[in-house]
């Protein structure tokens, strides 16, 4: 199965980072591929965690999938959990993590592994994929500078 990790220390507070992440709603504005996410279910369970089952469409070219997904909001551990509920991969999960460094800085790890169900389409998406996934970080942390303004180093 394909994954991709990476790690980046931002100039943005943790709790700054992880409301943009979980502020699913936006991302076709700014995310790399995300033409569409919808909503479907949104559940508060205990306090400081939420549950969001969404709908996010992807294109490249002539090439449009859709997929749904549970995200898991843990505010209290900052952690976003995104697990594959239906779509084209076999398997997809990935999770966020924000580690604190500071008032005005944290690391952020992304980590995802993902297979699809169309070996065809895992061939055409694969590299695009990959490709996507190195310019995440970047996006959101130019999402979080516009948001929340540019810090000096």
């Amino acid at each position: 199965m394909p994954t991709f990790s990476t790690k980046r220390r931002v100039r943005h507070s943790a709790a700054h980072m992880f409301d943009l992440v979980a502020d699913v709603e936006r991302y076709p504005e700014f995310v790399p591929m995300c033409r569409d996410l919808k909503v479907r279910q949104r559940t508060p369970e205990e306090e400081g965690i939420e549950e969001i089952v969404a709908d996010m469409t992807v294109s490249f070219k002539l090439v449009r999938e859709t997929f749904r997904s549970r995200v898991t909001l843990d505010r209290p551990k900052l952690n976003i959990l995104v697990e594959y509920l239906q779509g084209p991969f076999s398997h997809m999960q990935n999770r966020w993590t924000f580690k604190p460094e500071g008032d005005e800085a944290c690391e952020i790890e992304f980590f995802i592994d993902y297979e699809f169900k169309s070996r065809t389409l895992g061939m055409l998406m694969g590299a695009m994929f990959d490709t996507a996934f190195r310019r995440f970080a970047t996006a959101f942390e130019h999402r979080a500078d516009q948001v929340y303004g540019r810090k000096t180093a």
